[in-house]
């Protein structure tokens, strides 16, 4: 362990001063303490006017705790925790230190002569890795964002504009003057800020920044619940970058992974030499897919984990959101196993009735106590009720990511163009289900990892095709009735696929067809955003209406995004083949001009630039059950959008 600070003289251990109460105890066993990580891990105190730290650690099958530490040579023994009465929790006042010192647990157990040097599960800071001690840490901060906090409700209704720039913060830049490092949290805050104001995304959301080992899990395989990774600076580091987003009028979700949690020994597995907070049947508390321990949701003082790092990283850090990683493998016991493999529940059913009470509760304490930050389901079923309110018998969450528009709408455009019209329904069948869940329409990272390509290279055609396929289905994308996300680096037309150790190749907009690209999503976030029509109605089929979704042959679509008000209608046209369609009519609902207001085939984005001088006149001619039509050209691989100017 590299940590040597000693950070004052160390006391003998105390005993006769507890941060808990009885209160605390009973509510934690329960599962109903949510705010546990007040009273567990390391705090800073003060007792008989003597300054320390506090220690509190649950272990119940534990029969010696120690704190060895930077302050005691990493002595195992010289500063023992005691039982807290019957709660299973160990505790101590340590007077003569303070925060900065690092530490561990050195637990033995009965069972199995179990001895082991574990990180604190409620430590609010870690070692830079790979080392993995604890560092006892004040979470003081001075924070700036006050008018953010008191009208974020505003940004994160489900009526307003919704779009999700999703970042990995330790690829998104690195300095290449310094060995290719990682921006620090710091670093990030002006250079990200300024990015998402230029391109118009109203939110970002970091994949999770919770510690992990492992720095290629992409944070997925977290063990830190409540401490950001070291990697990139302190905790309050961290928060100044969140302080900053606020104050500039962006949004943070934070990705939380409460479905599993890696196997280090240094870790929560096997805590106090029994599956303290795993199943111990492996048919239930073991992840065959990622070598992963399953948490026990049957477990009260789990639950209260859990839960209490949730409303930590709101109390403490001001997120504005989760998106909860894998809901899917936390709802079915069968999940990613074989007959034989799994338990069914009591009532001799698949479904994992702990971890959906779990769910459950998790979204009803987040939205009692935070009734304007949003909770967003990765669930790749057709679970029912996701995002549906707990009573009505819904999972509670406001949001699920789309996961069937995105498999199918990118083997969709995978297809060359001559073959699309055979699979027309995978865009159309969507609108089936659409208003089913509240959706947000996700073309995240696990789409540009593993082998998959980048979306600019899942594009067919030569390099002109690929850059207007793909700002066809960015497009495309934005005209669906659904919340947006798009993982860094689509939108500058990465070639490779992401790599978690290499900076985006920010040097490709030195390219026009890059630069292009970059210019219409950017352009599209602008549109979306000042344009009522395409996102106040999301999830309402009032908010939609396909014009024409039979065209077959020809591979187009044609629809309208409708608002609160009628003259704020969206038309949207798309071609998904090469060939440019000249006088193609539409029906329209009104009479009168109809502004292009965005055209994928610009020459600023790189198109060939076909459209319609700007603006078209409705005429009386029926079409598509309207008594008026426009006919317009529909550039090749294009998508336009027309407003009704008033």
């Amino acid at each position: 362990m590299s940590h040597n600070t000693t950070n004052g003289t160390a006391g003998e251990v105390r005993y006769d001063f507890s941060l808990l109460s009885k209160d605390d105890i009973y509510l934690f066993n329960e599962g109903s303490h949510f705010r546990i990580y007040e009273k567990l891990g390391a705090h800073p105190a003060e007792h008989n006017g003597e300054r320390g730290i506090y220690f509190a650690v649950w272990a119940p099958n534990a029969e010696h705790v120690g704190v060895m530490a930077s302050f005691n040579d990493w002595n195992k023994d010289s500063h023992v925790l005691q039982p807290y009465e019957s709660s299973g929790i160990w505790h101590g006042f340590i007077p003569g230190i303070h925060s900065g010192i690092a530490y561990k647990y050195y637990i033995r157990s009965h069972h199995k002569s179990y001895r082991a040097d574990k990180t604190d599960p409620f430590a609010f800071f870690t070692e830079l890795s790979p080392q993995t001690a604890s560092v006892a840490w004040n979470l003081d901060y001075a924070w700036q964002d006050r008018d953010w906090m008191e009208h974020r409700h505003i940004p994160n209704n489900l009526n307003a504009p919704i779009s999700i720039y999703e970042v990995h913060l330790g690829s998104w830049m690195h300095v290449p003057e310094e060995n290719n490092r990682s921006l620090t949290y710091r670093e990030l805050a002006p250079r990200l800020i300024d990015y998402l104001h230029k391109m118009g995304f109203t939110h970002v959301e970091f994949l999770p920044v919770m510690e992990h080992p492992f720095f290629g899990s992409w944070g997925y395989q977290s063990l830190g619940y409540f401490a950001p990774t070291s990697r990139f600076g302190t905790p309050q580091d961290l928060m100044y970058l969140i302080d900053q987003l606020h104050q500039n009028g962006l949004g943070v979700i934070l990705d939380w992974v409460p479905s599993h949690f890696p196997t280090d020994e240094h870790g929560l597995s096997y805590f106090d030499g029994t599956h303290l907070y795993e199943h111990e049947d492996p048919r239930l508390g073991y992840h065959p897919d990622w070598g992963s321990y399953i948490f026990n949701y049957g477990r009260n003082e789990v639950v209260s984990f859990l839960i209490s790092s949730a409303l930590f990283w709101l109390d403490k850090y001001h997120i504005d959101g989760f998106r909860v990683d894998a809901v899917a493998s936390m709802l079915y016991l069968d999940y990613s196993r074989k007959e034989g493999e799994w338990i069914p529940n009591r009532f001799g059913g698949k479904e994992n009735l702990e971890a959906i009470a779990f769910l459950k509760r998790f979204n009803e304490e987040v939205h009692i106590n935070y009734p304007d930050v949003l909770t967003i389901a990765e669930e790749s079923t057709d679970w029912p009720q996701v995002s549906r309110p707990t009573y009505i018998g819904g999972l509670g969450f406001d949001m699920k990511w789309d996961m069937g528009w995105m498999h199918d709408t990118l083997a969709y455009m995978s297809q060359e163009p001559i073959h699309r019209s055979y699979h027309h329904n995978k865009l159309t069948f969507r609108m089936l289900y659409a208003f089913h869940e509240n959706y947000i329409l996700p073309l995240s990272h696990d789409e540009v990892v593993h082998g998959k390509g980048s979306l600019l290279g899942k594009m067919p055609g030569d390099e002109w095709q690929k850059f207007a396929n793909l700002r066809l289905l960015f497009g495309y994308m934005y005209s669906q009735p659904a919340k947006k996300l798009l993982f860094m680096g689509a939108e500058i037309g990465q070639w490779n696929e992401w790599n978690h150790s290499n900076s985006l190749d920010w040097h490709l907009l030195e390219n026009s067809f890059h630069k292009g690209l970059q210019r219409w999503l950017e352009d599209l976030n602008q549109f979306y955003r000042k344009s009522p029509a395409m996102h106040e109605k999301d999830f309402s089929h009032e908010g939609f209406e396909w014009i024409d979704c039979n065209d077959v042959h020809q591979s187009t679509l044609s629809l309208v995004r409708h608002g609160h008000y009628a003259e704020n209608d969206i038309i949207i046209v798309c071609n998904f083949t090469p060939v440019p369609r000249h006088n193609y009519r539409i029906g329209v609902s009104q009479e009168g001009i109809w502004k292009e207001c965005l055209n994928s085939d610009a020459r600023d984005y790189g198109g060939s630039n076909q459209g319609n001088l700007g603006s078209l006149e409705a005429a009386p001619i029926p079409c598509h059950g309207h008594y008026f039509s426009i006919n317009l050209v529909l550039p090749p691989l294009g998508i336009v959008f027309f407003r009704k100017e008033s």
